[in-house]
């Protein structure tokens, strides 16, 4: 019987591979882990994290501007300093790098530094060493894209926004997915003069479309200067800064031009093709519903599989490889109900199905929406909206989708993600006593459905 030097090598020091790793190792499994970048992933480094924080630095501004309604007289205008947020986000990050090493070496996994490419379908190469394994795990998340253009060298993408220098007080960002309007929403929140333009006509494709239509109307009322329908032909740089060709004719002059079109798989250089592993036309590894590939040593968990392009997905991904390979035997994970948050200003929460996804699946439906001014804003002063929207299937009176733009919309909805796992019909709602005064409480108040 051949022997390895591990039972699991994960290609990848991500959310998903960290977890794999550290489960593994728990229950008695020997473990490696290759990372050639700092551990955590774009996550920790150069996504959710340090996307939050600065979504919360750019809150302060709105907050700043809305306490004189509550009472509160500031000296002067508040100044902002993006050296000093710069610098205390990377101290968070470096922190958190730590934390993800101790866990791993906690556990007893053993960490190797360097680009890890697969031999063949027990073997992975790391420089000049050679590691055997058992099972081999990649998770080696996604990559931004940029589609060609005439001057895309003078771009950057997201990986870059968190560390620019200096701060661009004009911001033009490209693209219209939920990467593109979390930037713009920050970095218009922070200061910068920030024009997005989109190629299509509408923001966020895959979100609902009231809620779509909503955010958009948000966005610009902030200031945002969002343009549809619109894409960029050239890129050339002036003594005043860069300047975007519009395919129009317009020009638009920027510091800094954002490139948010979308991430692909990080499959590229890992030798996968090599290794006789299906890759999708995304570049995707083709994987089942246990996270195998095409060669049964071989998982792929995360946005590498571009499944569903989420942390806390790629965490759950992670344990049912793990439980499939060192635990009670193979499961499915069910993606139904999966709620996901966009951290714009005002923030979306999500979870189930869109009304066009709900009219598909089930037939007839049952819509309520609520569009209003929170309490918060009757002395604030800002114009800012909140909107709801609760979707149920009128056979089963199941709520099946739930939409949010407003204040904390991804606290508000993480709870009742909850209870759509668990069947929660609009009678259930209806008996929940809300918590007033509260935003989330319109949820269980909302009583006539939409005509139609």
């Amino acid at each position: 019987m051949r022997t390895f030097d591990f039972d699991l090598f994960v290609i990848g020091g991500g959310s998903g591979g960290v977890r794999a790793a550290r489960m593994a190792a728990q229950r008695g499994a020997r473990v490696a882990v290759a990372e050639c970048a700092e551990l955590g992933g774009t996550c920790v480094n150069v996504g959710c994290i340090p996307k939050k924080l600065y979504s919360y630095a750019a809150g302060y501004a709105e907050s700043f501007e809305e306490a004189a309604g509550f009472g509160w007289q500031l000296d002067g205008p508040p100044r902002f300093d993006w050296n000093v947020l710069k610098a205390n986000r990377a101290r968070e990050i470096k922190r958190l790098n730590g934390i993800y090493k101790s866990l791993l070496e906690g556990a007893g996994v053993t960490l190797i530094q360097g680009w890890a490419q697969l031999a063949d379908a027990n073997t992975v190469q790391i420089g000049e060493q050679r590691r055997t394994a058992r099972h081999i795990l990649v998770a080696t998340g996604g990559m931004p894209y940029v589609p060609p253009v005439a001057g895309g060298e003078h771009v950057v993408v997201s990986d870059a926004m968190f560390d620019l220098d200096p701060f661009p007080k004009r911001l033009l960002v490209v693209g219209g997915g939920y990467i593109a309007c979390e930037f713009a929403s920050i970095f218009n929140g922070l200061g910068a003069k920030v024009t997005q333009l989109h190629r299509t006509a509408h923001l966020l494709n895959g979100f609902d479309e009231d809620l779509r239509q909503f955010l958009a109307k948000e966005m610009t009322r902030s200031g945002i200067d969002i343009r549809f329908n619109c894409e960029i032909d050239m890129i050339t740089r002036l003594d005043s800064g860069l300047c975007a060709l519009l395919s129009r004719g317009q020009r638009i002059e920027a510091d800094t031009i954002l490139y948010a079109t979308g991430r692909v798989p990080n499959t590229q250089g890992l030798g996968l093709e090599a290794a006789g592993v299906a890759l999708d036309e995304r570049g995707g590894v083709v994987v089942d519903a246990h996270y195998r590939s095409s060669v049964p040593s071989i998982y792929a968990v995360g946005d590498v599989s571009t499944r569903q392009q989420l942390t806390p997905v790629a965490l759950a991904e992670a344990m049912v490889v793990v439980d499939t390979l060192f635990g009670p035997g193979p499961r499915a994970l069910d993606y139904e109900f999966t709620p996901t948050a966009v951290f714009t200003h005002p923030n979306i929460g999500t979870c189930g199905y869109t009304e066009a996804e709900a009219r598909a699946k089930f037939g007839k439906l049952n819509i309520f929406s609520s569009e209003f001014k929170a309490l918060r804003h009757t002395l604030s002063g800002s114009g800012e909206r909140t909107f709801m929207k609760l979707i149920v299937e009128r056979k089963t009176d199941r709520v099946v989708g739930l939409h949010m733009v407003g204040p904390d919309a991804g606290e508000v909805v993480q709870g009742f993600a909850v209870a759509m796992r668990a069947g929660a019909t609009k009678q259930v709602f209806d008996r929940t006593i809300g918590i007033h005064p509260t935003v989330a409480e319109e949820f269980v108040t909302m009583r006539e459905p939409m005509p139609g």
